[in-house]
């Protein structure tokens, strides 16, 4: 049970951080590229939707675990 719960959590780590780092650039090419200004808030906004959908679903891994040990 260990091992499920290390690696879930080095997971949700990677999740966090590549989220972290796709909203600042979205951000970066924001503020440098205007024209393609819709295409990156949609990008942003995919990827909070993403991050929030990750979130909740190990949180969901962890109650079931919690659950049934």
């Amino acid at each position: 049970m260990s091992l499920v719960t290390d690696l879930s959590k080095a997971v949700i780590w990677l999740i966090r951080a590549g989220a972290a780092f796709r909203v600042a650039y979205c951000c970066f090419r924001l503020i440098s590229n205007e024209e393609e200004a819709q295409s990156y808030k949609a990008r942003i906004k995919n990827v909070l939707v993403f991050y929030i959908i990750a979130e909740c679903i190990f949180q969901l891994k962890d109650i079931i675990i919690y659950y049934f040990s």
